[in-house]
């Protein structure tokens, strides 16, 4: 078996943490927010929207229970901007950089990351493409 990419995640977050999601993900991060089908009640999750062929459905609940170090690492997004760009951005929208390494091993090699953490605790590395 060969797989060709990631194409979701899913994760859930608090039932009143919708606002807070898109703010973070879409206003802050600057990622497509696509919650059309949530919001006309079709489905019970709504989509952050990475690339054309990945996405990360947050999942509304009230049994959220934030990860911890036991059972959650990262979910990795490599991004078409230099880390430079990356962190620009970052700062601007107020987004705290957690950690910062120069050459980080992934799926497609090393290069530089961020790692940051979203409102509910899942920490997210931004890699800048090899």
């Amino acid at each position: 078996m060969i797989a060709s990419h990631l194409d979701h995640v899913n994760l859930r977050i608090p039932s009143d943490g919708v606002d807070a999601a898109q703010t973070f993900y879409g206003e802050r991060l600057g990622f497509g927010i696509e919650d059309t089908l949530y919001a006309a009640d079709e489905k019970p999750f709504f989509d952050v929207r990475l690339s054309s062929t990945a996405v990360i459905h947050l999942w509304p609940t009230d049994e959220f229970e934030p990860p911890t170090a036991t059972n959650f690492n990262h979910a990795c997004v490599v991004v078409e901007d230099s880390i430079e760009r990356i962190t620009d951005r970052l700062a601007d929208a107020g987004v705290e950089v957690d950690r910062e390494l120069s050459s980080p091993r992934g799926a497609t090699g090393e290069a530089p990351a961020v790692y940051v953490t979203d409102p509910f605790g899942y920490r997210i590395e931004l890699k800048e493409r090899v």
